[in-house]
C-alpha cells in the first residue's frame, strides 16, 4: 500500500508541475484525473496495478 500512496503523490506532483510550468490546461488535468478515477473502477485495473508493481520490483532489484 505504501507504493500506491507514493505513486499517487508522485503523479499528483507531476500533474501539478505540468499545470504550472508546461502549460497544461486545468481542464485537461481534470479530464486526466477523471479518466484515472474511472479506469481504477474498470476490469483493467488489476492488470495495471500488477504491471506497476512489477516495474517497482524490477527497479528495486537494480543496483546503482
Amino acid at each position: 500500500m505504501i507504493v500506491s500512496f507514493s505513486a499517487v503523490v508522485l503523479l499528483g506532483l507531476i500533474v501539478f508541475l505540468l499545470v504550472k510550468k508546461a502549460g497544461l490546461n486545468v481542464g485537461h488535468a481534470i479530464v486526466c484525473v477523471l479518466f484515472g478515477f474511472f479506469l481504477a473502477g474498470s476490469s483493467v485495473a488489476p492488470h495495471i496495478r500488477d504491471g506497476a508493481q512489477g516495474v517497482v520490483q524490477l527497479i528495486e532489484k537494480l543496483d546503482f
